[in-house]
């Protein structure tokens, strides 16, 4: 039975992938902050499912997180058949007056523990020729972003290091995807503190069920880069043909307040 390590799996994208993966009849390791919030979907899921569900109660923005998230889900002995690195947070605000420990944990979290975690499961997917990896990125990957200068800087790391990792492990039997969702329906917006904002404000965001369905389907489809949506794509991928200082006020015009 195939195995799949979710992180950030206590709500939003993460809870609607896990819900997938049960369906499918893969078993669950799944990782957050909230030990309530995991139980209670562990509970749901082998409630309804022939499935083992395993919960980790870790914070991935603490120094040295990740390698000992690693260890507690098995370390050496561990095989997962899909990791999907999706725990990620966004602050909104001046990059000067950011308060730097918020700042510092979000490198840790967006950035340090999905590259650590991507790199101790990895070796042994390639050793067996088989695994996906999806890294949650977004559509914020292809823009500068102030006003969320280290988040959207953050998603773009995302990107261009599953790009690259893509094309390293090209005939191993594994494959590496970079997912991007727009905006969606879960804490997010309000964990930034940015529920005013022009983009988020008065709007009907994706659901996080369907942009978790898109995912899937992308990583199973072994997709390098998938953006969920043919509006949000073609506004991705256009932001390359414009100059950058341009598209920068673009980005902050949307990110800004309304007032």
């Amino acid at each position: 039975m195939a195995t799949a390590f979710i992180t950030g799996a206590s709500g939003g994208i993460g809870r609607e992938l896990a819900k997938i993966h049960a369906r499918n009849g893969h078993n669950l390791i799944l990782a957050a902050r909230s030990g309530d919030r995991l139980n209670a979907i562990k509970r749901e899921l082998e409630g309804a499912f022939a499935i083992r569900v395993d919960v980790i109660v870790i914070d991935l923005s603490e120094p040295g997180a990740a390698h000992r998230l690693f260890e507690s889900a098995g370390g050496k002995d561990l095989q997962v058949d899909f990791l999907i690195n999706n725990a990620g947070f966004g602050t909104f605000g001046m990059f000067a007056e950011a308060e730097i420990g918020k700042t510092e944990e979000m490198m840790r979290l967006n950035i340090e523990a999905l590259t650590v975690l991507t790199r101790l499961v990895l070796p042994g997917m390639i050793a067996r020729k088989s695994g996906r990896i999806m890294n949650i990125a977004s559509t914020a990957a292809f823009q500068p972003g102030p006003l969320m200068a280290v988040y959207f800087a953050s998603k773009a790391y995302v990107l261009r290091f599953s790009e690259a990792i893509a094309n390293e492990v090209q005939g191993s039997g594994v494959r590496i995807t970079a997912y991007c969702p727009a905006a969606t329906q879960t804490g997010f917006q309000t964990a930034a503190r940015m529920e005013d904002s022009r983009l988020v404000k008065n709007r009907k965001l994706d659901s996080a069920e369907n942009v978790a369905e898109d995912a899937y389907k992308a990583m199973m489809r072994g997709k390098t880069v998938a953006i969920f949506g043919w509006i949000n794509a073609l506004l991705a991928r256009s932001t390359g043909l414009f100059p950058s200082a341009l598209v920068s006020k673009i980005a902050r015009w949307m990110v800004e307040r309304k007032s």
